[in-house]
């Protein structure tokens, strides 16, 4: 039988029916044996079109090695590939609700870094301003009786020499002041910033955010020995909307700074500060730039102010110091520089201009607080007019109801010539006069009307 399979002669999957022959008179008996072959013997189907055929059946013999499975790299790949990019996106989704909030990109983030304590901070620009982190509440430094005899005053530059850096740090140095707060006697500093002498017997004037919730102040002036003197200051008045403050020392023949026009200034100007930036460690310490921009009308805290741009460094602590022309004249009190999260931000500080603080500060030494401020109640071109005798004049656009243009007489079309005895020829002249007028005051205003000069009197009135 061996022989026969070996040679092919008997098909292997044939039945195999072995008869034991007995006697012939014994009934034949038949052993039958059948098995179902192991699945490594049977034959697989391959189709081939549409009818199909299989393939010979593959001898398996004792040395045949198993068949290996077949990797599946296409499903490994796909799998370590979506993994990945969910793990990445999972992290960009964390990343963006930890900076912007819950919040659509172009929406305002109801959380994240743009809410909170800084409410005034613009969604759409990024910036805010950069004002010391002080106490926002009340001002409960001792007082300093008002109605003195003192008052600030302006010096035009005409005429005055253009000084060195070093010629500036020298003239105006010994008036810089370090302003000191503190909440109370058992507190430790809760503020620092810089402030400026303006008057020999020891009035200093600062912004009203550096002595914030204080309730004393120490002032540091550093004589010309460079020793420190150390003074307790009583506040004479302060507000918060202009942010500037009056203080007062008992000392005399302090060194008083020159204050200048700040109208006087043009885009371009030398200009340099001096402050106490990051604390007292670094006081008296100088900067320069120049003025970038004049009238800067800003929104700071919601509080409309027209201030002094300048590339000069200003840091923490400068708020209250000076920003002084070319000339050694404080033509500006150094508050606020605007500041970004995302954005390096350099060369945009502001300082309150010292046309506007003056009648302010004397305000304050008269009254204790800011009287009410006249207002004329018209609106003007800003685009000077020369009229038909060659005449220079300011188109009227507006007149408000009410107000003083309006009792006075002026209409919408007039041309303003002359206010308050001046010939007007500028916007920024009109506002010049106006800041040195106080509610109540006659002024005598010099209009073209159709053709015709009309002399009319406006009484200065506030805005209701």
């Amino acid at each position: 039988m061996e022989e026969l399979w070996r040679e092919n002669r008997i098909d292997p999957e044939s039945e195999i029916v072995l008869t034991y022959r007995q006697p012939d008179q014994v009934e034949p008996v038949v052993l039958r044996y059948e098995r179902e072959l192991p699945a490594c013997m049977r034959p697989r189907p391959v189709r081939s079109g549409r009818e199909g055929t299989f393939p010979p059946p593959r001898r398996i013999g004792p040395l045949d090695p198993p068949e290996k499975r077949k990797a599946r790299w296409g499903v490994r790949v796909y799998v370590g590939v979506s993994l990945l990019a969910a793990l990445i996106c999972l992290g960009v989704g964390i990343w963006y609700v930890g900076e912007y909030g819950w919040a659509l990109p172009g929406s305002k983030a109801p959380d994240g870094p743009h809410s909170g304590s800084n409410d005034n901070i613009p969604w759409e620009d990024d910036y805010f301003w950069d004002i010391e982190d002080t106490d926002s509440g009340a001002i409960t430094i001792p007082s300093y009786p008002t109605g003195g005899e003192t008052r600030l005053s302006l010096s035009s530059a005409a005429e005055l020499p253009v000084l060195t850096p070093q010629e500036v740090y020298n003239q105006v140095t010994p008036s810089v002041v370090s302003v000191l707060g503190r909440e109370d006697m058992y507190s430790t500093m809760a503020s620092a910033g810089t402030g400026v002498i303006f008057s020999s017997n020891g009035y200093i004037l600062t912004n009203c955010h550096v002595i914030a919730g204080c309730s004393m102040c120490r002032i540091l002036v550093t004589n010309a020995h460079g020793v420190d003197e150390a003074y307790d200051a009583k506040v004479v008045g302060y507000d918060e909307d202009v942010d500037l403050a009056v203080l007062k020392v008992e000392a005399e023949d302090l060194p008083a700074a020159v204050f200048g026009v700040s109208d006087d200034l043009r885009v371009g100007d030398q200009v340099y500060a001096i402050g106490n930036p990051l604390g007292v460690e670094l006081r008296n310490t100088l900067t320069d730039g120049i003025i970038s921009a004049i009238d800067r009308d800003m929104d700071v805290d919601g509080v409309q102010m027209t201030l002094l741009q300048t590339t000069a460094a200003l840091n923490s602590g400068n708020s209250g110091g000076p920003l002084i022309n070319e000339y050694g004249q404080v033509i500006g009190i150094n508050t606020i520089k605007m500041m970004s999260r995302y954005d390096t931000i350099e060369g945009l500080g502001f300082a309150i201009p010292s046309s506007l603080a003056l009648r302010w500060v004397n305000e304050l030494i008269e009254f204790g607080e800011l009287q009410p401020e006249p207002v004329l109640g018209v609106t003007v071109n800003r685009i000077p007019q020369t009229l038909p005798d060659g005449t220079v004049g300011l188109r009227l656009e507006e007149i408000t109801d009410g107000l003083s243009g309006d009792r006075a007489g002026l209409r919408a079309g007039d041309y303003l010539v002359g206010f308050a005895g001046q010939n007007v020829v500028s916007l920024q002249q009109l506002m010049s006069i106006r800041r040195g007028l106080r509610v109540g005051d006659e002024v005598s205003v010099r209009v073209f009307r159709e053709g015709e000069y009309l002399e009319l009197t406006m009484i200065m009135m506030a805005e209701s």
